[in-house]
């Protein structure tokens, strides 16, 4: 049953993916809210009307890059911007994650990584935060071939791989927070995605068919990171 707070919270989910068959993010993240939520597919041109009173928002993975932007991109970039200048609290997940930092900062912070994460891997939390509790290592999914670079002192890194320097930041005094691996893709949904990539025949399908013989780990840091995130001001 939903707490008096949690009625109050209208969630809206940017679906940021191109083919909803192969990836599912709205799928993944429904399973961990426990909310309720509309979600609006960016690259149909479809974003959410502010004056709605959406208290949250979460931008979802893509298969997209980055640093090749249609001109959806654009427009949910001048979205986010809007609604951060509303305070409305945003969580951004890998390309979600990217797009704040081009959104905040513009497109000198994001860049090609110089090798692609895909699969499961441990990921150095070296600050202690609301978002992923105290310093270690945690187990999630990742699936990115762009990475955030070159953040200011209006940010802080909460987190960090061996390839990857801003695992996860927040902005420093605002509901702002952005991860680059996927908290919200359990283990089994993992593996369907990336079956459903290898199916695909693309030229990166070696990478996706050698995740699926990696030794699957999840610390359930999504649960941590939803509570966080939806106990935050919202307005």
């Amino acid at each position: 049953m939903l707490t008096t707070a949690e009625q109050d919270i209208r969630v809206a989910i940017i679906d940021n993916s191109i083919a909803p068959a192969v990836y599912k993010p709205v799928e993944h993240w429904a399973g961990f809210l426990g909310v309720p939520f509309v979600s609006f597919r960016a690259a149909d041109g479809r974003l959410p009307d502010l004056g709605e009173k959406y208290t949250h928002l979460i931008l979802t993975g893509s298969e997209a890059s980055i640093l090749e932007r249609e001109p959806w991109v654009s427009a949910e970039v001048d979205f986010v911007r809007d609604a951060m200048s509303r305070d409305i609290p945003v969580l951004g997940s890998c390309y979600g994650h990217q797009l704040l930092a081009l959104a905040l900062r513009g497109p000198a912070h994001v860049r090609r990584a110089l090798r692609p994460e895909i699969g499961w891997f441990p990921i150095e939390v070296h600050s202690v935060s609301g978002l992923l509790g105290k310093k270690g290592t945690v187990y999630a999914f990742s699936s990115h071939f762009d990475v955030v670079v070159g953040l200011d002192e209006d940010f802080r890194v909460l987190a960090s791989t061996a390839e990857c320097a801003v695992q996860a930041f927040e902005l420093k005094g605002r509901p702002v927070w952005g991860v680059q691996f996927h908290p919200e893709i359990s283990i089994p949904a993992g593996r369907e995605y990336l079956s459903n990539l290898v199916d695909l025949g693309l030229r990166t399908s070696p990478l996706f068919q050698e995740a699926l013989g990696m030794s699957a780990r999840d610390s359930g840091a999504i649960r941590g990171i939803v509570r966080h995130f939806l106990q935050g001001p919202a307005k």
